[in-house]
């Protein structure tokens, strides 16, 4: 069974970096769903299979982290003793602050413009560059192995988080307005 006292990157045999092989994480994820299988302990102890529950579960959750840049940057964070998990974030960027008022007044206006799907596409064109523009910096903060870096780091996760939420935001008055169309 699994050692539950290893980090997502050791369970994964990975070293810790923010820039991973997403095929080599899918690679051992699915090796690791064939060692930690509940089905496999159908047949053992009632211990056995909630071990096993557990190490599936836990297999489950480190993939779950380690694909999305986003949750692996707050638990590269954690590991680095940084609670970023966004409840208490905040930015003091006013130029970032004043880009969040621009993008959701993007967002409202896409509603009533002449061809909304055609608005809302640029808009998500638009938010995904920002995405993968803080995705970089994360990138090269967090494998920097400086202290004063996990700091804007930090920054570059909150900015992430509100970038992801408008994005859904966005897909959803999407989705919305096909239903319409």
């Amino acid at each position: 069974m699994l050692d539950f006292n290893q980090n997502y990157f050791e369970l994964f045999g990975l070293s810790t970096d923010f820039r991973i092989d997403l095929d080599e994480l899918a690679k051992r994820y699915r090796d690791l769903q064939k060692v930690t299988h509940p089905d496999k302990f159908a047949n053992a102890s009632e211990q056995s299979k909630r071990i096993a529950m557990q190490s599936a579960t836990q297999v489950n959750e480190a993939f779950q982290t380690l694909k999305d840049p986003l949750k692996r940057g707050q638990y590269m964070l954690q590991l680095s003793g940084r609670n970023a998990d966004g409840e208490n974030l905040t930015s003091s960027d006013t130029e970032f602050l004043m880009q969040q008022m621009a993008l959701r007044e993007s967002l409202e206006e896409a509603r009533e413009a002449d061809d909304p799907l055609e608005e809302l596409d640029r808009l998500l064109e638009k938010i995904t560059h920002l995405i993968n523009e803080q995705i970089a910096r994360i990138a090269v903060m967090l494998d920097s192995g400086m202290e004063e870096d996990l700091d804007v780091a930090m920054e570059c996760v909150y900015k992430m988080q509100f970038l992801k939420k408008l994005y859904s935001e966005a897909e959803a008055l999407e989705s919305e307005l096909e239903d319409f169309s």
